[in-house]
């Protein structure tokens, strides 16, 4: 059914319609080859992550314990979209009710900005592998690292649950389509018949006391790890430092520059093609928990092995 007669059929509708890609919705289903592939991919390598890590006891350390907890929040980033996703390439399911629409956005950004909080604490477990190596095993901790995924869990959800309620207060009239394929708290509340300056301010407030404070810690951070890399008098051992962080870094940039790129079109760039937000929207969603336990298996001579030797024998 065409998204304009679908506009059209209530003013006063219980439902949002996700959008899925406008104006090719004749290619949907061949469409949905590739995105199932793509989960099927970022399910199964983050399972296989966490697996290794916990059945490895040699890898029962810091830089791991985060690492499988960034694949535990990619993996429930890709599970919390995949009903709707799919639902629409491959059934034409566009339909989602109120109440489902705001838990689903509830999850999606607080895994993301759970996510945002374990890059913070990678960055911080290289800061000190590399900047205080001697007190690396007395500051991280297995009590450290617990209360570290605590407090990262709890900022994410303290700062996430207003939002389904203060969207919930909203009456929604007129065009209830929603520009993506799953909810998200910027498309919703453009869509209330109310002032959502509240929402719009509060939103921004997160944003900045998430991924604009997480950022520039990370930022800082790796500031002072360059300044004693650059103090290591030998250069192989710079290398072998740096080499370190690498995965790291790719991690941080999968996940931040789509998160910002969205942020900024959504809010400041009006005239943008509506296919690029879409486009980009997929991007921030479903290429972090797909690239990222590629980039670990590859640049991580321990996961590596592990998956070599399981799939060798």
């Amino acid at each position: 059914m065409p998204l304009r007669s679908l506009e059209n059929s209530s003013s006063m509708s219980s439902t949002f319609l996700l959008s899925g890609i406008p104006g090719l919705e004749h290619m949907h289903t061949w469409i949905s080859i590739p995105l199932c592939f793509v989960y099927t991919v970022s399910i199964l390598g983050n399972c296989t992550i966490i697996f290794i890590i916990k059945t490895e006891p040699s890898l029962h350390e810091p830089m791991y314990l985060f690492l499988s907890m960034l694949a535990l929040t990619d993996l429930g980033l890709s599970l919390c979209t995949l009903p709707t996703v799919l639902g629409i390439f491959w059934v034409g399911a566009r339909d989602i009710g109120h109440d489902a629409c705001f838990a689903q956005l509830f999850f999606i950004h607080c895994l993301s900005f759970l996510e945002s909080s374990v890059l913070l604490s990678m960055a911080f477990d290289r800061f000190v592998a590399i900047c205080r190596p001697l007190h690396y095993a007395s500051i991280l901790t297995n009590t450290v690292i617990g209360r570290i995924g605590l407090a990262s869990l709890g900022r994410s959800v303290a700062l996430i649950i207003p939002l389904p309620f203060m969207l919930k207060r909203f009456p929604y009239c007129g065009s209830p389509v929603l520009s993506h394929s799953y909810c998200l708290h910027q498309e919703v509340m453009k869509l209330a018949c109310a002032d959502i300056r509240a929402n719009s301010i509060y939103g921004m407030f997160v944003i900045v006391s998430t991924v604009g404070i997480d950022s520039l810690l990370i930022l800082f951070s790796y500031a002072l790890i360059l300044r004693t890399v650059l103090s290591i008098a030998s250069r192989a051992e710079r290398l072998k430092a740096l080499n370190t962080c690498v995965s790291h870094i790719c991690a941080v940039l999968l996940f931040y520059t789509p998160m910002i790129g969205l942020s900024v079109i959504h809010r400041f760039g009006k005239q943008a093609p509506h296919l690029v937000q879409v486009i980009l929207g997929f991007v921030y969603l479903l290429f972090p928990p797909l690239m990222n336990p590629i980039v670990y298996s590859v640049k991580t001579k321990q996961i590596r092995d592990r998956v070599t030797h399981a799939f060798c024998f």
